[in-house]
Formats: C-alpha cells, structure tokens, sequence
C-alpha cells in the first residue's frame, strides 16, 4: 500500500478543443508515479446530466472553471491524501457521498469529481505496471468499431441542419487501422463531392472534424455520404448512423418536433426513422426522440429492433434512467459518457447493467474534448465493441484513435475487431 499511497492531488485549468476552460487533475503517488486525466465536456448536453460546476462572470463569458479546481485543491486532494489509489469504488463512493453529498455533484462539480477518479485510476494503473485497459480488464482484447462523424450539424456546428452527427461505421473492416484507411478515403471523396457541389467553404469543419456543408434535411447528407462511401469503393465494408439529437428541435409545449421546415409528431418521427432505415443502410441512431419520451422510446424500439437505438440524453450514463428504459423496453443501447454521471466506478456499474440486460454500449466523447486519450482504454477494457470519438482529423479526435492503434498493436495476435459484432459486446 505504502507504493499507492496519494501523495497528492492537483487540478489546474486548461481548454478544450473549442477553446473553452475545463479541469486538469494530476494524482501523485508516494512512488512518484504520476496519474493526469482532461475532462471533457459537452455542449448538446441532456437535462439530466450531471452538474458542472462553471465560474459565472464575465472571465471567459461564465465559462471558466476556477471553482471547481478550487473545490479539487482546497476538499478533495486534502482528504485523498494518505489514501490507497488502488481502492477506486472506495475512493469514488467517497467523494460522492461524503464530500460532495448531493445527487447530481452540484456542491463540488461533476467535473471536479470525473477528473479526479480518472485521474486515480491512471495512477493506479501505472503503478502497477499496466496499460490501463489491461488493470481494469486483465482479459480486455476487443477492439472497437469506430463511429465516424462525418457531417456535423445541430449545436456542434454553424449550418441549418438540426441532425447533429451523419455517420459511416467501416464493420467490414480487417482492423482498427484499416478501418481508419475506410474512412479517411471516404472523407476525401466527400471533400471533393462538397467542394464541387457548394464551393471550398463549405468544407470548413464543425466541432466534431465533420464537415458543415449548406445541407438541410436527413437526405441530402446521407446521399452524399453513401456516394462518398461508393466513389471511394466501400460500400459492401460501411454501413450508416445518426446522432439525432432530436431532444434539440423538440418542443415540449407543442409537442412537436421543427424538422427541416416541417412540424412532426412521435408518429411521423418514427415513420420517418422507418423509411430512412429502409433506404440507406441505417443500423445506429443515437437520441432519436425527445429525452423524457420513454413511451415513444419503447414503441420505437419495438417497431424497429433490429436498429441499434442508442440513449444519451435519454440516459445520460444515470443507472436509474437506464433501469427505467429496461423496464419499458425504451432503447436497446447506452450512450457511455464518463463525466454525465461523476466517477468511473459509477460509469462502469451502468456499463455492466446494460450488459446485464442485453443492451449495446456505446462508448462517446464529447463535442469539448482534450488531449487526453483516456476513452480508448476505457472502450477495450468494457468490451464495448464500439467508440463514438469524431472524425480523425484534429488531434482532440486522433488522440483517441492513435491510442487504440497502440493497443491494437500492443494486443497483437490476441486483438479482435469487433467489426459486425459492435452491438453486443461486454
């Protein structure tokens, strides 16, 4: 113990890729080992997630993060010193219910406390010798089909299209690093289809390394994609995704949601997610319907269950919600954000319950990321099957990539791909 002992915490600000603050944590040990984690963040985020603590004022526009790297230095690091970094889901339970005590992290930050534990089980890892994939899951070899967001639209970007992410999945690719040869070659064929079709600025990219072309609609990126994916010679290895974010274009008091100039019910939502399923080769959709619509969830998922339907805002990585999807038959995969719940140990445990109850895990970014490639260990050490990161063309995105190559590599003969098979993993 005397080696994992927390010699001390320390949290600084730094920005994320869009340039706004966010939290860096540093975990020392007695053995000098050196754990850092960057906490992401999200800008189309659910009612339901977790509590940022940000500064309020004029610094930054309100943005800045000094409070909760106060609340790291001055709570947290004082009462972790001494403490044995290998007892995560002691370390965990403990800032969330003693020192934060509240059920959404708003005393201390969910970014205060995601920054923290990740930062913990970097050290411990390291400490013992271990990629961190390897400490968590001794037996972790599967390596994720990636999902690559290829259109940006909604609040990660500056156009008209309200869907927020179009998105291709190379499953019949022969590895990681073939998968990312699928999907750079379809992005140069989509740059050239734009540029021909709308002129060079419209290939200027959104939040994610997608492009933001003046499109509008569900079609017309789609179309364009799928002619990407055929001009590129793809079109047997690639199927198709969404991220619809729809919770965005929703109005709850009229109970509709604004579309593309149009005014649609639950019901034309779901006939149109049918016909799209049907006429492009559809088998993720992320957020499909409004946050708190449960009972259209379930009818979805019933009417279509051969899709992939994925709840983020639906389920904001919170075991409760995901339990109430479970019961209702509402999705049939969970969005997996680290920092939409507050610690590592929480984020597992929903891993495993949706395992438990045969539903998919899809392992996110955010639209506000770091450096930090953390999420690549933490997608092959869940089994997940499948990692949702952006397209690979900023490093905020290519750091995540780059870092499953390694482990790719690393795992060597033992590494699966988990191409097909993304859905049911764990």
């Amino acid at each position: 113990m005397t080696m994992t002992r927390i010699r001390s915490v320390h949290a600084r600000e730094i920005i994320d890729c869009r340039g706004y603050p966010t939290v860096e944590v540093d975990v020392a040990l007695e053995s000098g080992v050196l754990g850092r984690a960057g906490v992401p963040a999200g800008l189309s985020t659910g009612t339901h997630e977790a509590h940022e603590v940000r500064d309020g004022g004029e610094r930054y526009r309100g943005l800045g993060v000094r409070a909760a790297v106060r609340n790291i230095n001055e709570v947290i690091a004082p009462a972790l010193v001494g403490k044995d970094a290998t007892l995560q889901r002691e370390l965990d339970a403990f800032m969330c219910q003693e020192l934060d005590g509240t059920p959404d992290k708003s005393k201390l930050g969910s970014n205060a406390l995601v920054g923290v534990s990740l930062a913990l089980a970097q050290a411990a890892a390291t400490a013992a010798g271990n990629p961190l994939y390897r400490y968590l899951n001794p037996a972790a070899r599967v390596i994720p089909t990636p999902l690559f967001n290829l259109i940006n639209g909604g609040k990660h970007a500056s156009g008209d299209l309200e869907v927020q992410e179009f998105i291709i999945m190379p499953v019949g690719a022969e590895n990681l690093s073939h998968a990312l040869q699928i999907c750079t070659e379809v992005m140069f064929e989509l740059r050239d289809l734009i540029v021909a079709k709308y002129g060079k600025i419209a290939v200027n990219i959104g939040d994610e390394g997608g492009f933001v072309p003046p499109m509008t609609g569900v079609r017309e990126p789609l179309d364009a994609i799928v002619q990407a994916v055929e001009r590129a010679g793809y079109a047997d290895l690639v199927v198709y995704g969404l991220d619809v974010a729809a919770t965005h274009f929703y109005d709850p008091e009229e109970q509709v949601y604004r579309l593309a100039g149009e005014e649609l019910s639950r019901d034309d939502m779901i006939a149109l997610y049918k016909e799209l399923c049907t006429d492009y080769q559809l088998v993720s959709v992320e957020d499909a319907l409004y946050e708190d619509d449960f009972d259209g969830w379930a009818q979805l998922t019933a009417e279509l269950p051969r899709v992939q339907w994925v709840g983020d805002d639906l389920f904001v990585t919170n075991p409760e919600r995901v339990r109430k999807g479970i019961e209702m038959g509402a999705a049939n995969a969970v969005l997996w954000k680290v920092n939409q719940i507050g610690t590592l140990t929480e984020a597992w445990d929903v891993a495993e319950l949706a395992y438990r109850h045969g539903y998919g895990v899809q392992v996110s970014e955010r639209s506000g990321e770091t450096e930090d490639p953390i999420i690549a260990d933490l997608t092959v050490a869940l089994s997940a099957g499948q990692i949702k990161t952006g397209a690979p063309v900023r490093g905020e995105r290519t750091s995540k990539y780059n870092q499953l190559l390694r482990i790719e590599e690393e795992l060597g003969d033992q590494a699966v791909y988990a191409g097909r098979d993304f859905r049911w993993r764990g």
